[in-house]
């Protein structure tokens, strides 16, 4: 007779993950990644490239990430797998050009997530002074990363609901000050006029600060594994979350403009002195705003990238024990712990400076490939299950979407093309060794 008391299944794969986000939380959680840092700087850094005509950077910015998300929401919604880029690369063009894209996206997610928590300890000195010295700082970074550890540890739903959480309180005061801010707004100080750009120079130099501003689908969709009914849900929230994204981001601007006037383009906290002009202690409620939205961010990013070194694990690329999840709570707790604290060691030394050269044309990268994967995917049919998002004029999005990248691509120097090159590089001989090691184990 066969045994009674089989022993239990392996902990790994796909098949171990729990499929526990819905819309609600995954439109949050893509919200929450957009919406970290980077709006609390933004503001300003266009005024002073663009002047008043700041917002059609903005404009620009939604006709080029839009058809990009609706690259992401075919492609996401055509294939279920953990992995997000890597999985939708790995289906269409096979796994070089899966490798390629997921490792790309981790080191852009490392160096994203050091910077911000970088900032993050700078406007936390800002309301404590207490946390300027280095070892306060470097106790507040150690316990911002075990906390954000912790969160995820403890399962999806857990990390999924503190991300909802972290979006709704950020996002609250950020849309009251829009709101309040419009209707005391100087409009002379606004325009939508493309005879008031500066250059096309300054315009190229600003999209690629909105990308970067706009950025973060690419790691929100990366737990697709544990995403419900991801053929409808993956589409659905992708396009809610832009949109408020893109309407949240257009009208911090117009408001900071039309508050603030030429003092915009100077201030170190535009947000923050902006609310401080409407408000009496709005200066103060937006700084801790800011603090909250930073720690949405590094929990989001945690959650996803670690999902993206899930996903290496899985298919081999990474040693086995990525692959796996914990007992209990059925998380990767080896690319968590990764993924934290190679963030920590990074924000802690300071070191960002040197990936962040990259980061913005590597993540144009993968958004271009992403939509060449929606194309392909689309063009041979290829569904899991359910229902998938078509794409409508064919070829059309994919390929306009590649050219837009390509555009802004252009306006990288030489140094940071160089910087790509060598990091593409790297990566092709590091994928080589993994094959080579897989094929001999396997």
């Amino acid at each position: 007779m066969a045994a009674s008391d089989p022993s239990p299944p392996l902990l790994q794969g796909d098949a171990a993950l729990i499929r526990a986000v819905g819309a609600f939380a995954l439109t949050a959680a893509v919200i929450n990644v957009i919406v970290g840092g980077g709006i609390f700087r933004m503001p300003a850094a266009l005024a002073a490239q663009m002047g008043s005509a700041a917002p059609l950077s903005l404009v620009a910015g939604a006709l080029a990430i839009i058809p990009v998300a609706l690259c992401f929401a075919a492609a996401g919604s055509r294939t279920h797998a953990t992995g997000g880029p890597y999985t939708y690369l790995s289906v269409a063009f096979g796994p070089f050009a899966g490798f390629i894209a997921g490792a790309l996206m981790w080191i852009s997610h490392v160096a994203s997530s050091a910077g911000v928590a970088a900032a993050f300890s700078l406007q936390v000195a800002s309301l404590a002074p207490a946390f300027e010295a280095p070892a306060m700082r470097a106790a507040l970074l150690i316990g911002t990363y075990a906390l954000l550890f912790a969160l995820n540890a403890f399962g999806v739903k857990l990390g999924a609901r503190a991300i909802a959480t972290l979006a709704a309180l950020k996002l609250t005061p950020l849309f009251a000050l829009v709101i309040a801010g419009l209707a005391v707004v100087d409009w002379s100080a606004v325009s939508f006029l493309p005879s008031d750009i500066p250059s096309l120079s300054a315009l190229g130099g600003s999209l690629v600060l909105v990308m970067f501003a706009y950025s973060g689908m690419e790691t929100a969709l990366v737990p697709s594994g544990e995403v419900n009914d991801p053929a409808r849900n993956v589409p659905r929230a992708t396009m809610v979350a832009i949109l408020l994204v893109v309407a949240l981001y257009l009208g911090l601007q117009i408001v900071g403009q039309g508050v603030l006037g030429a003092a915009l383009a100077t201030s170190k906290v535009p947000i923050a002195d902006t609310a401080g002009a409407l408000f009496g202690s709005g200066r103060t409620l937006l700084l801790a705003t800011a603090c909250i939205s930073m720690a949405g961010f590094l929990l989001g990013n945690l959650l996803g990238a670690s999902r993206l070194l899930f996903a290496l694990g899985r298919d081999g690329y990474l040693p086995s024990a990525f692959g796996r999840v914990s007992a209990t709570h059925r998380v990767p707790l080896m690319g968590l712990a990764t993924h934290a604290g190679l963030a920590c060691v990074l924000a802690l030394g300071g070191s960002f400076d040197t990936l962040a050269l990259i980061s913005g044309g590597a993540i144009c990268l993968v958004y271009a490939v992403v939509a060449l994967a929606a194309w392909r995917l689309q063009g041979r049919d290829i569904a899991e299950r359910g229902m998938p998002y078509r794409l409508p004029g064919g070829p059309l999005i994919p390929w306009a979407a590649v050219l837009i990248m390509f555009a802004i691509l252009l306006t990288l120097t030489t140094r940071e093309w160089l910087a790509i090159g060598i990091s593409l590089a790297a990566l092709v001989m590091v994928y080589a060794v993994l094959e080579s090691r897989r094929r001999s184990t396997g």
